[in-house]
């Protein structure tokens, strides 16, 4: 222990050196300013991508198609991303900087749950009761699975190029 506070990189056998050494132990990589513009510049990208795919989908019936396909197909993709960053080191350097850029920024921006809820709530409010439980029901179990889905796809992927 360094003045109390847990070690960095206890995971690969030498709990002294930090994961980063370019930063106190105390600044996690997401506060500093090269990671906070990492994620907006991927927020940015992600939410024009989002907004395309609104303006290309349109809804079924009173079903939100385009937040719903935004969704599903952000889970699934922040899962391939995850596990293939994760099989292939910690999460540091070029790594975390994709993580960031990507994962958090990119897909943060591109996926929006926060739209679902605005969904659910006019779904709702318009008297689609019905359609509104489905819709977040599927959403959420889909996004799941889709992530999942990722998840193993890139563990499959890895798995076959490790051959």
């Amino acid at each position: 222990m360094w003045g109390g506070r847990r070690p960095l990189n206890e995971s690969n056998g030498h709990p002294e050196l930090p994961l980063d050494p370019d930063l106190p132990p105390s600044t996690p990589p997401h506060l500093t300013w090269a990671g906070v513009g990492l994620v907006f510049a991927g927020g940015v990208v992600g939410t024009a991508a989002r907004y395309a795919v609104g303006e290309l989908v349109r809804p079924w019936g009173v079903f939100p198609a385009a937040t719903f396909c935004v969704n599903v197909v952000g889970a699934f993709a922040l899962g391939v991303l995850l596990e293939a960053l994760g099989r292939r080191g910690p999460d540091v350097g070029v790594r975390q900087r994709v993580r960031l850029l990507a994962g958090v920024g990119f897909l943060g921006g591109f996926t929006t749950y926060s739209t679902l809820a605005v969904d659910v709530d006019l779904l709702l409010r318009g008297g689609y009761a019905l359609v509104a439980v489905a819709y977040a029901v599927t959403s959420v179990v889909l996004g799941f699975a889709a992530s999942t889905v990722g998840i193993w796809a890139a563990a499959a992927h890895h798995r076959g190029s490790a051959r």
